[in-house]
Parts: C-alpha cells; sequence; structure tokens
C-alpha cells in the first residue's frame, strides 16, 4: 500500500515475478583479483545454474563498494553483456532486497525478460582501509582524520547506548553470535566453522568497548548473485523457485531521532505483512543483515517479532539456531560466512531461496514455508540510512 494523504493504495504483488538460481562465489580472506573478476564469477554461476546462454540475460543490477574507477556500465563491457535495464545499487547492506524489488519490477513492466541482481567485491591489503577513508564525506573530513575511520566506533556508539536504554548485556549479543556459529558448522563455504561458546566470545579480546572481536564480521572477498524473472519461464526451464510475496524499503527513516534506535522496518512493516497476507507467527526463519549483533536486534523489534526495547528478553527467550526456536541467519550470517562487501546484503537472501527450494548450504530449517530477509546499510557515524525486507515462500 502506498499512501497518499490519507488514502493508502495496494501496491502491485509479484504474483507473476519469482527469484531463482542463487549463486555464492566463495569467500576468500584476501585476493588480490577485483570486484568486477567476482562479480564476474558469479553472472557464470547464474548462466550455468539455470542453463540460459548469456544473451538471454537483458537485466542487471550491480552493487559494490570496491569496483570504483569502473562501474556498473563498464563492467557490462568487460563480461560481454547487453542489458536493457542496468541499475546500480549503492545501498551496502540493504541491497540483496533492494534489488529483488527493482528486478521484479522491471520484469513485470516489461523492461526486461531475465534480471541478473549481482552483489561482489575483492579484499586486498588495502581494500578496506580505502574504502572507509573515503566511504561518505562525513568519514572522509570529519572521522576518518581524528583516527576513527571504519564502522567499529559507530557501531560501539550505538551498541553502548542500547545496552544502557534497553538493558541488553553482552552475554545477549554473545547468543546470537553463538547462534549463528552453531548454524554455520555444516556450511562449507563459512569461513569460521569452529564451534563457539559463550565463555569464549565473552573472553575475546576489545576492539572499541563495548565491541569485542566476535561481534565484529570479518571483510573478505566474494560475491552473491541470483535471477529475477517470469514464473512461467521458470517453470519452463525446469528451475526451483521461490515465490516474491512482499517487500519494502525505507531510507533516512526517523531523522529526527539523536542517534539510532529503530530503522525504516517500523513505519513499513504493516504492510509488508498485509500485502503477504502473513503475520509474524507465520514466519519459519529470519534472515538479518548482521554486521553487528545489535543491529540483529533492532531488526527483531522493527520488523514486529517483539514490542519496541524488549530484544534482550526475546533473544533470552529463544535458541535461533536451526533446530531450535526462531531460526536466524541460517547459513551462519556474515558473523560467521565473512562480509565480502556490498555482498554481504545478499547473503541473506540467497541463503532464503536455498531454504525454500530445498538446497541450503547447511542444515535445513524443518518444513520451511515462509521466510523473511531484512537489509541494513549505508552508516554514517550515528545511524544506517537503509533498511528493506522482503518475504519469501516456497512453491
Amino acid at each position: 500500500m502506498s499512501q497518499i494523504g490519507d488514502t493508502y493504495v495496494p501496491a502491485r504483488g509479484y504474483d507473476d515475478v519469482v527469484a531463482a538460481v542463487p549463486v555464492t562465489v566463495p569467500y576468500l580472506r584476501r585476493s588480490e583479483h577485483g570486484a568486477a573478476w567476482f562479480l564476474g564469477r558469479a553472472l557464470a554461476g547464474l548462466a550455468e545454474g539455470s542453463g540460459l546462454a548469456k544473451d538471454s540475460i537483458d537485466g542487471l543490477t550491480v552493487s559494490s563498494f570496491t569496483l570504483h574507477p569502473d562501474s556498473a556500465v563498464s563492467f557490462t563491457q568487460y563480461v560481454g553483456l547487453s542489458p536493457r535495464v542496468l541499475e546500480s545499487i549503492p545501498t551496502g547492506g540493504a541491497c540483496g532486497v533492494i534489488a529483488l524489488r527493482r528486478a521484479a519490477r522491471a520484469v513485470q513492466a516489461g523492461d526486461a525478460n531475465v534480471v541478473a541482481c549481482l552483489a561482489g567485491d575483492t579484499a586486498h591489503a588495502s581494500s578496506f582501509r580505502d574504502l572507509i577513508s573515503s566511504f561518505s564525506t562525513f568519514a572522509r573530513d570529519y572521522v576518518y582524520p581524528y583516527g576513527a575511520g571504519g564502522p567499529n566506533q559507530s557501531f560501539a556508539f550505538l551498541t553502548d547506548h542500547y545496552m544502557r536504554t534497553r538493558g541488553a548485556t553482552r552475554a545477549d549479543f554473545g547468543k546470537l553470535c553463538v547462534a549463528q556459529r552453531d548454524n554455520a558448522r555444516l556450511n562449507p563455504l563459512a569461513i569460521f566453522r569452529e564451534p563457539m561458546t559463550l565463555e569464549s566470545y565473552l573472553a575475546s579480546r576489545p576492539i572499541a568497548e563495548p565491541i569485542h572481536l566476535f561481534d565484529c564480521v570479518m571483510p573478505c572477498a566474494g560475491a552473491d548473485g541470483i535471477l529475477v524473472m517470469h514464473r512461467w519461464r521458470a517453470e519452463q526451464i525446469g528451475l526451483p523457485f521461490v515465490r516474491i510475496l512482499s517487500t519494502i524499503e525505507r531510507h533516512n527513516a526517523y531523522p529526527e531521532d539523536a542517534i539510532q534506535m529503530r530503522g525504516g522496518w517500523v513505519i513499513d512493516r504493516d504492510r509488508l505483512y498485509a500485502e503477504a497476507a502473513v503475520t509474524t507467527a507465520d514466519i519459519d526463519f529470519v534472515e538479518t543483515y548482521d554486521d553487528y549483533p545489535v543491529i540483529s536486534m533492532l531488526q527483531f523489534e522493527g520488523l514486529g517479532f517483539c514490542a519496541e526495547g524488549s530484544a534482550p528478553d526475546f533473544v533470552r527467550r529463544n535458541t535461533f539456531t536451526i533446530d531450535g526456536s526462531f531460526p536466524h541467519n541460517t547459513s551462519g550470517g556474515q558473523l560467521s560466512m565473512g562480509q565480502a562487501g556490498a555482498a554481504g546484503g545478499f547473503l541473506g537472501l540467497v541463503e532464503a531461496i536455498r531454504q525454500l527450494t530445498g538446497a541450503p548450504l547447511g542444515a535445513p530449517v524443518p518444513k520451511a514455508r515462509i521466510g523473511l530477509v531484512s537489509g541494513f546499510g549505508m552508516i554514517n557515524y550515528d545511524r544506517g540510512l537503509c533498511s528493506a525486507a522482503a518475504i519469501l515462500a516456497r512453491v
């Protein structure tokens, strides 16, 4: 539903469009390959996994932090693609859901038949330093020159405020991290699969108080991708696919808040569930963007799984493991798989598609029919500017 004055206009559904062929280019701690190489490998994986000729892909979305000085359009030349629709989506951890939204509407409008949605980045000796030093004008001019470059300090600020105002403890954050590591044990692509205990989490070295080592994602190189197309096309070529029940996105939500304690999901979640014709009780698993565990807690609250300020108690009441209550970040999430730059915004999306088509990287969520994917991105000192979510269903 879109709001026009006091009138709500229902958005067009996605019944005739599906998402398929989840692809991950295995993550590496370091690589001398550029971002275009990883994005190209993901595109090749989509062509191979679908059996489609490259020329059949006539739409493209690209998300990347390290593709510069190249761009989405120069990438098309490198890979020999000639799309009718091209979008660069610079929304960080929200890019997966937003790419899905844009691609689905392009297919519905007839602007493209098959859209490849790609996200990927490289990680070499200087790439992370270069990225954080020029992430935004604010970071370049007012943060990095004072030695506070990078997300750790910003999320330490947010985490500290959340702990003081919501009563969360490090053990609450640790429970999420330990559960995700348990989920990653059977995932062959997870960088971190060795068991983690709450004791080892609590004993890890401080990075930027109250954030410690296991609260932080590991920057790495890699890429992810999906294909979006009409349902009849996926059925014709025999591809497993998922239905798109509903999606939302919001940018710069609640700018009047002194510090971020909520995201745009709060504004749009009623529409998300209404258009999908489901409630939170119908969701079988949730994939949140998890660069730091406090952000997962904000998503639990913002998406209505618990009341505002009650995520610490919600965490204490659930296991978050695949075989327990409230399965969450079933591949291990970024905290166990690593953060391949913008591909982190696709990680939950490709995992949700895998779970709902019976091909997860690790263990399956028993009898999963409906999954929710949530994105959060583009931190600018005291807040993330982009939020998005999608509800997907097994056919």
